[in-house]
């Protein structure tokens, strides 16, 4: 994985993976993300599932106007919210939310390259998106 930061887009799966809802007007791309962590279930997940899972859940925080950062690195991502104001449905914001529950949790490739570095900032930033998964549009 080319990671170069903590947050959700800062490593290149992310960023190639946000390219895809360039093909579509709805949801369904940030539905095959969490499909395909669902599917892992509790085997070992591999890390590129883990990050589109992660990208997947900052387009519905932003949905629900909790954006949390905007940089370079959002931008195509961002455009895409802006130009399709969706209301992401509670069922897909608990696939969300259990989605990064599953990343965090052992068994997780991503997490293990957290852990091996100082995990410290990245499980903030991920606690963070959960959170803004939850929240009412700030």
């Amino acid at each position: 994985m080319g990671a170069w930061g903590e947050l959700a887009f800062d490593n290149d799966t992310a960023h190639d993976w946000a390219y895809e809802l360039d093909e579509v007007d709805d949801l369904s791309v940030v539905e095959a993300a969490f499909e395909e962590l669902e599917t892992v279930g509790n085997d070992y997940l591999d890390q590129d599932v883990a990050c589109d899972a992660l990208a997947a859940c900052e387009v519905l925080a932003r949905l629900l106007g909790n954006f949390g950062y905007q940089n370079a690195y959002t931008e195509n991502v961002d455009n895409w919210v802006k130009a399709h104001p969706l209301e992401p449905p509670p069922a897909l914001l608990k696939r969300a939310r259990d989605a990064i529950a599953r990343i965090l949790a052992g068994n997780s490739e991503l997490r293990d390259f957290w852990d091996e570095e100082d995990g410290a900032a990245w499980r903030k930033t991920v606690e963070d998106l959960s959170q803004r998964l939850t929240r009412e549009a700030r």
